[in-house]
């Protein structure tokens, strides 16, 4: 019993991260939701030079996704100890939607924060761009939804609630 409440508390707590992220791009200024796409940008198409298509989470096998978690997890935390907050901010959205793999209740959350993404600026292809070049990554790929996680309709709730 005490098992199965620590595994529900862990996965409440999952869920209100990915909440609480959807809510802070919602009432995000735009040249900050521009940050948060272009650096997510940046992160799957290194993943992808490296043979990892982020996009087609959902089809990953359980170890490909575990080690995912766990490799971005400690990255996330190399950069936020560097102070690269925005690009551990973008590397955060992947880490997130791997999660939301595991756990579906996450997904709705998710979808808000793509869909956030998808809406941002012209700036954000600007950066990404950049990103890539200084990087020596090929040119990003236009904008994408990774597989799952594309708009349902769902109504956006305003940001107060």
């Amino acid at each position: 019993m005490f098992k199965n409440w620590q595994q529900e508390k862990a996965v409440a707590a999952l869920v209100d991260e990915a909440q609480a992220l959807a809510d802070r791009l919602a009432q995000a200024k735009p040249h900050q939701v521009d940050s948060y796409s272009a650096h997510s940008r940046f992160w799957s198409a290194s993943a992808l030079a490296e043979g990892q298509d982020l996009f087609t989470l959902s089809g990953w096998k359980p170890a490909a996704l575990k080690g995912f978690l766990s490799a971005s997890e400690a990255r996330i935390a190399t950069l936020r100890k560097q102070r690269a907050y925005d690009s551990s901010d973008g590397l955060t959205i992947w880490l997130l939607t791997a999660r939301a793999v595991r756990e579906p209740r996450m997904t709705p959350a998710l979808r808000r924060i793509w869909r956030h993404l998808m809406a941002a600026g012209p700036n954000a292809d600007a950066m990404a761009t950049d990103l890539l070049a200084e990087a020596g990554l090929p040119h990003p790929q236009s904008r994408r939804t990774p597989t799952g996680f594309e708009d349902r309709d769902e109504p956006m709730p305003d940001a107060a609630g």
